[in-house]
């Protein structure tokens, strides 16, 4: 009767050791699928960033162009050419060439 006992005990510490050895494999499995997904979408999170920071950049030199243009626009320089070019006017006893080709 003691053999009964200590071999059912031996056989329930084996399925016991295998069983936890079954749920420790499986959090494993569980774990290394998640952290393939997580690395899956942070790879897609810096492609999505490195897209951005250039956006950025870009509208940063578009907002750099923008300004140089709006102090332009503030000289008299420009207020010249406009008044020359879609205007007509000219200065007092200024005269104006025109090619008839170029019309």
């Amino acid at each position: 009767m003691a053999r009964r006992i200590a071999y059912r005990k031996k056989r329930q510490n084996r399925f016991s050791m295998f069983l936890a050895v079954l749920v420790v494999g499986l959090l494993l499995v569980v774990v290394s699928v998640g952290s393939a997904r997580i690395m899956t979408k942070l790879s897609a999170y810096e492609e999505r960033k490195a897209e951005l920071e250039q956006a950025i950049a870009e509208e940063e030199k578009r907002t750099e162009q923008i300004e140089e243009y709006r102090k332009y626009t503030q000289t008299s320089k420009y207020v010249e050419e406009v008044a020359k070019d879609k205007l007509g006017l000219v200065y007092d006893g200024e005269t104006i060439f025109k090619d008839e080709d170029s019309e």
